[in-house]
């Protein structure tokens, strides 16, 4: 089962869209367990197959700190058909990569994602058409104005791809508003890598921004080259796989936080 699991999780545990190429890449499995269900544990919620608790590939029992996160979990597992695809099952990648990954090394991962305020998707402004420049403004002004008025973290602003060091005290200032504990800051390393932006991310753990309000201002460029252009079908089911990894990392956000 812990092989299995490592599969379903995938090799790289914060990089949702590497762990779904690796995933593709392995044969689905059957499924060899009639039911999934939740069993209580240290700490919150097991998981289990026919009774047995789901382990990681280092033995570490799977612990949800949340029982409707807990019963999400399972429901992944329950709703498997006769082989078992990773694709389907976010919340269970996502679950393992915590238990694995990030509960001894929260730090580590916080400062992985505090890398992407030096870059941050939201510093980089279109310098024309109007319209597009405006569409940006909206979108990502908002975020920016709350983290210099409220954290204390003011950014520097640039028109093109031309990479512009930020001030050490806008980085440090916005990477010490990052939660702490292993599920959330999992959760936002997620959101972050899907978006481009550890800002957005860390506006949503704040509850500055909505999750659609957060998802649409990573798509601004997007979704204005696919207005003037047209939608490409295979982009389309891509940023469609994403978003169920964003929606996935959402829902544990939510749930550790309730």
């Amino acid at each position: 089962m812990r092989e299995l699991f490592d599969e379903v999780a995938g090799k790289s545990p914060l990089d949702p869209q590497e762990a779904v190429r690796q995933a593709t890449r392995t044969p689905l499995r059957k499924r060899f367990y009639k039911e999934a269900g939740i069993a209580a544990a240290d700490g919150g919620f097991a998981i289990t197959l026919d009774g047995k608790a789901i382990r990681t590939p280092s033995a570490r029992q799977v612990v949800i700190p949340a029982r409707a996160l807990a019963e999400a979990v399972a429901a992944e597992w329950a709703a498997q058909a006769e082989t078992i695809n990773p694709m389907t099952m976010p919340l269970t990648r996502l679950a393992n990569s915590v238990v694995e990954g990030v509960v001894d090394r929260v730090d580590d991962v916080a400062d992985d994602l505090a890398r992407y305020f030096q870059s941050d998707l939201l510093f980089y402004r279109a310098g024309h058409p109007e319209g597009l420049v405006a569409r940006e403004a909206a979108h990502w002004d908002p975020v920016l104005f709350w983290a210099a008025e409220t954290l204390g973290a003011h950014f520097i602003l640039s028109e093109g791809i031309m990479h512009v060091p930020q001030p050490e005290q806008a980085i440090a200032a916005a990477r010490a508003a990052l939660p702490g504990d292993p599920w959330s800051i999992a959760a936002l390393h997620v959101i972050t890598t899907l978006t481009g932006s550890g800002l957005l991310a860390l506006a949503l753990a704040h509850g500055v921004r909505e999750p659609d309000q957060v998802w649409a201002a990573a798509h601004v460029d997007e979704d204005w080259n696919a207005e003037k252009w047209g939608v490409d079908e295979e982009a389309a089911a891509r940023r469609a796989a994403r978003q169920r990894d964003f929606d996935a990392a959402v829902r544990v956000l939510q749930a550790v936080q309730a």
